[in-house]
């Protein structure tokens, strides 16, 4: 596991003082952080990828007023996972096309579609995959098959999470890889808002304030 920043900086442009609030954001399988880049708001950003173990620590983020969650797709499961005997910091959980039984028929990705990933999973079949989590045909995207795999072998291995609270659920009814069904069916309905996206619906927003709404 491994966290880095991806923005962290000025409040804003010119002035000297320095964003009060941080953001940590657990991302998804073998996607990346860019599809992050376009988002704005007076946020530090801390990235968290590759849940092949989930022993890495947050740093010091003790000087933030406010910490916010943002957990998309498998990185729901895992930070659930992760949180587990540690300390919650986090004052706001916004979840995003993912679930705490991240492999599971009714309510998270069927076993069989992970096991043939697991099973198929190759350059061309990554691109298959990358083309069904924007709902669009993407650019050649590179992969390390042997690690990617072993990263969903563990995410399979580790199971259902501990119950976890979030203060908001984002489902887009146009979700190709988790069920949009699967994820109803998995949330308390008064958390979730539904937006026409597809798995990556990033897109969408223009800001990390509207995510966190």
């Amino acid at each position: 596991m491994d966290f880095r920043w991806l923005h962290k900086g000025q409040a804003r442009p010119g002035d000297g003082g320095r964003n009060s609030s941080a953001i940590v954001v657990f991302g998804g399988w073998a996607v990346g952080a860019d599809l992050f880049g376009h988002l704005t708001g007076p946020y530090d950003v801390l990235f968290a990828s590759d849940y092949r173990d989930l022993d890495a620590d947050l740093p010091d983020l003790s000087a933030y007023e406010r910490i916010s969650l943002v957990a998309w797709s498998f990185g729901v499961a895992s930070y659930a996972h992760w949180q587990q005997g540690r300390s919650d910091p986090f004052g706001r959980k916004v979840a995003i096309n993912g679930t705490l039984t991240p492999v599971n028929r009714a309510t998270g990705i069927p076993p069989v579609t992970l096991s043939k990933t697991i099973e198929t999973l190759s350059p061309d079949a990554y691109q298959l995959f990358l083309s069904r989590v924007f709902n669009t045909c993407q650019p050649r995207g590179e992969i390390d098959v042997v690690a990617r795999r072993d990263e969903l072998r563990a995410i399979e291995a580790r199971g259902d999470a501990p119950d976890t609270a979030f203060d908001r659920v984002w489902i887009s009814t146009a979700d190709k890889i988790f069920p949009p069904a699967n994820q109803t069916r998995a949330w308390p309905e008064n958390a979730i808002r539904q937006i026409a996206a597809p798995h990556a619906p990033f897109a969408d927003f223009a800001s990390w304030q509207e995510i966190l709404s």
